[in-house]
């Protein structure tokens, strides 16, 4: 998961809102948008809080910033009822954002990791409301093999306690979680301990569930974003281990895309190496909208 390097929102952001036609969604905004707006969407286990560290440099380059939380994800209620979760309503959200948002200017879309699938979904659906997409350690299909069991075994765990044991399901699954940290891990401060841990506790688990199911089935659709006629970067750590990083580098290639490698990054660059991120998005954003 996704660990943000500082939880307090810097002076030039906001927490608040945003209504929809989909209904409302937790945001974190920085920013005008004097060159145009982005809407970052975080991952699977993920929240607006894994893009805080993007908000001051994105904003100060001109960018109004906006990054959300997912329809039962941390602060964004949803429903319990895993059909809400499937990638296609998912995408209907990310579009409703986007009209909710009604950008000046060009409006970027940034996808993290699950965050990837859903952006894509929602540009093969309607690409209209977007300048751009980027892909964020994001692959072009189902997660590595390795992945897929650990995230199998995550689902089935969920499943089995939402219906068996409802109050205590997603904290018993933390803990089985934790249990499994390697014993040389470098410890989280006790701040960003509890938020992680708080952050778990108040995402819905049927969006987990369908979601998970996502990760480990979703068929290779980058043909068909080939064909969309929209500027795309894919843009990585130096490993990754949910999609290896040569997967990425050939996605790329059929995509036509531009292709960054984060330094001093894996598969959270937007959160281990932000400023380098966020100096990417902007040269990006800059190479088609002009300087």
């Amino acid at each position: 998961m996704s660990k943000p390097p500082r939880l307090t929102l810097p002076p030039v952001a906001r927490a608040y809102r945003l209504t929809t036609a989909r209904g409302e969604f937790a945001v974190h905004e920085a920013g005008e948008a004097e060159r145009g707006t982005a809407l970052l969407v975080p991952g699977f286990t993920g929240s607006k809080e894994d893009f805080i560290a993007l908000l001051e440099p994105l904003a100060a380059a001109g960018y109004r910033v906006v990054a959300v939380d997912g329809r039962g994800q941390y602060e964004t209620p949803g429903p319990g009822e895993e059909t809400a979760y499937e990638l296609q309503e998912l995408a209907l959200d990310v579009l409703a954002q986007a009209a909710a948002l009604d950008a000046p200017g060009p409006l970027h879309l940034v996808g993290h990791s699950l965050g990837g699938l859903i952006a894509r979904a929602a540009v093969l659906r309607d690409a209209s409301p977007f300048a751009s997409l980027t892909l964020m350690s994001s692959g072009p299909a189902a997660i590595a093999e390795d992945q897929q069991a650990r995230t199998k075994l995550l689902v089935m765990a969920l499943e089995e306690l939402r219906d068996t044991a409802p109050a205590t399901c997603m904290e018993t699954v933390w803990a089985a979680m934790r249990a499994q940290d390697p014993v040389d891990a470098e410890p989280d401060s006790p701040e960003l301990a509890a938020f992680l841990h708080e952050r778990w506790l108040r995402t819905a688990p049927e969006q987990l569930i369908t979601t998970g199911r996502v990760l480990i089935s979703e068929p290779d659709r980058v043909a068909e974003l080939a064909a969309v006629p929209l500027p795309k970067l894919v843009l990585s750590g130096v490993v990754d281990y949910a999609w290896p990083v040569p997967l990425m580098d050939e996605m790329a290639t059929r995509l036509a895309a531009s292709r960054v490698v984060v330094e001093g990054a894996e598969h959270s660059p937007n959160a281990e190496n932000p400023q380098v991120t966020a100096g990417a998005l902007v040269d990006f954003w800059l190479s088609f909208s002009g300087r």
